[in-house]
């Protein structure tokens, strides 16, 4: 049993930061002024990737014979309050945006990387994992890119 409850309290911990980053990079897109826009699709479609990874997770959870977690984590939620309270000082630029994704970007390749490091996970949910974190790791680079070619002009 508890093999299963680890299992479950991984995907569950990756449920909330999948949901985090989707919440805030549907937030960014959102919130993108004109001059930014060519963003949007970006931001967008990394949203949709972790919805996906948290339908695959929840999959995960149910076959675990629980039930998934749907929220977010404390510190997610304070990472869009401060996001909200730097654009209100004049942080949102093109630079400052893409900066506080790709800490995001850290943050979730972080979850995986420890998340990965569990040696009960179980060959199935293992190969979900390693899937998932191949596509955070491409999205953290192409964010990265992204900043980089901003500030290099």
């Amino acid at each position: 049993m508890e093999n299963n409850e680890n299992t479950v309290g991984v995907l569950n911990d990756l449920i909330q930061i999948n949901n985090d980053r989707a919440d805030g990079f549907e937030k960014a897109s959102a919130d993108l002024k004109d001059e930014n826009i060519d963003l949007k699709a970006t931001f967008d479609k990394l949203a949709s990737d972790s919805r996906t990874n948290v339908t695959e997770l929840a999959g995960l959870v149910g076959r675990n014979g629980e039930d998934p977690d749907t929220g977010n984590t404390i510190l997610g939620t304070l990472h869009r309050a401060w996001i909200d309270i730097k654009a209100s000082f004049g942080g949102d630029d093109r630079h400052s945006i893409l900066a506080e994704c790709e800490r995001g970007e850290d943050a979730i390749k972080k979850a995986y990387r420890d998340a990965l490091q569990e040696n009960d996970l179980g060959d199935q949910v293992r190969t979900v994992l390693l899937k998932q974190q191949e596509g955070i790791n491409a999205s953290h680079d192409a964010i990265k890119i992204l900043r980089d070619a901003h500030a290099a002009l």
